[in-house]
Formats: structure tokens, C-alpha cells, sequence
């Protein structure tokens, strides 16, 4: 039986009528794909797909700070990485020394005192008695910043009067070099706190 032929569909009696599928419009769809690509445009531009800063990490220290704010004034973390590597393996990186070994520089009068006085201590080392924070301590340190730059050393000197609750103020290159021109070429250490405080503060 071909379709010429074939009866007409009989709706029963009594039965409510339908309606069958009718095709989207045209209109609907392309606004919808208009709605589509205009959230993907604006998820893009407002987030971080496919940025490398996102999605790329650093592959370095040096990286990271490329992309940090900037500084102004004295910046105490140049300091931290030497202060760790010589001074943090006596005094320890959280500057509270070891009992019965290694005076804190935590909350230290010769820290948070004159730079003068401080200076010489990692230049010349030091060797005798003297008092941290009412403490008697007999030192026998090296001169454990005679070798670096005055650069290196401010900045370690810096970091430390600025960590651990320190209120100390800069200490700047040309302070280092100012106090090595007095020291001329002295390697002997200094004798205790005896000598330390015969150094003027200024």
C-alpha cells in the first residue's frame, strides 16, 4: 500500500487533541549561539585561561620577584639568604640563638643599638665576655663578615635589626665602608664588651 492509499489517522473518540514537534526557529537558535559566544568572549577576557602568568609557575625565586611590586626604602629580606647561610647555622634563622652557646639577636641592645658598635662585631669578631639582654655570655666568634662585599653585609645587618620584633633602623654600604676605613687593616677581635663600648655611637 503506498502513502496515496493509505487511511487517514483516526483520533478516538473523546481524545484531547495534541500537537506534534514543531521546529525551533531560526531566530532562537542564533540568539542562543550570540549568548554562547558572548559569555565565552567575556570568561576569557576576565579570567585566566591560557595566561602564562595563570598557568605557567615560576621557575625561579628571581621569576617571582620580577613580578612583585616594588620596594621603596630599605628591603630586610636581601639580607635573609646570607644571614641563613653564615649567620643562621649559630644564631639561628629565627635569631634566638642557642643557650649556653650562641647569644640571640632577637631583641638584642647591640642589634637594636648603634651601628657602629654592631659593624665591628661581624668584622673583626669578638672574643671575651659580654651581656645580651642581661645574660652573661663569653664569646669567642669569628669575624664572620670580613669577607663580604659592604653591600652584603648591610643588607644582613639590616635584616637582622628589622626581624624578629627588631626595631633597628638601615644599615647602609656606606656605613660598612666608613667603619673598615677605621678599622684600617685590623684583623686582631675585639675584647669583649669592655671594648665595644668604648666605640662611639655616631
Amino acid at each position: 500500500m503506498n502513502a496515496e492509499t493509505q487511511p487517514a489517522t483516526v483520533i478516538p473518540e473523546g481524545a484531547e487533541p495534541t500537537m506534534g514537534p514543531r521546529a525551533v526557529p531560526m531566530w532562537l537558535i542564533v540568539l542562543f549561539f550570540i549568548f554562547v559566544f558572548l559569555g565565552l568572549s567575556s570568561f576569557d577576557i576576565n579570567s585566566g585561561w591560557f595566561k602564562t602568568e595563570v598557568y605557567i609557575p615560576n621557575r625561579s625565586l628571581a621569576d617571582l620577584a620580577s613580578q612583585q611590586p616594588a620596594v621603596f626604602g630599605p628591603n630586610p629580606d636581601l639580607g635573609r639568604k646570607p644571614y641563613e647561610q653564615v649567620c643562621g647555622l649559630c644564631h639561628q634563622p629565627d635569631g634566638m640563638g642557642k643557650p649556653g652557646q650562641f647569644p640571640p639577636l632577637a631583641g638584642s641592645e647591640w642589634v637594636n643599638g648603634a651601628p657602629t658598635r654592631l659593624i665591628r662585631v661581624p668584622l673583626l669578631g669578638i672574643n671575651g665576655n659580654i651581656k645580651v639582654k642581661g645574660q652573661p655570655w663569653a664569646l669567642s666568634m669569628p669575624a664572620m663578615g670580613a669577607s663580604m662585599s659592604d653591600e652584603d653585609l648591610a643588607a644582613v645587618l639590616t635584616y637582622i635589626r628589622m626581624s624578629w620584633g627588631n626595631k633597628g633602623a638601615e644599615v647602609t654600604p656606606a656605613m660598612v665602608k666608613a667603619v673598615k676605613g677605621q678599622l684600617g687593616g685590623r684583623a686582631q677581635p675585639l675584647d669583649g664588651e669592655a671594648e665595644l663600648l668604648k666605640v662611639p655611637e655616631k
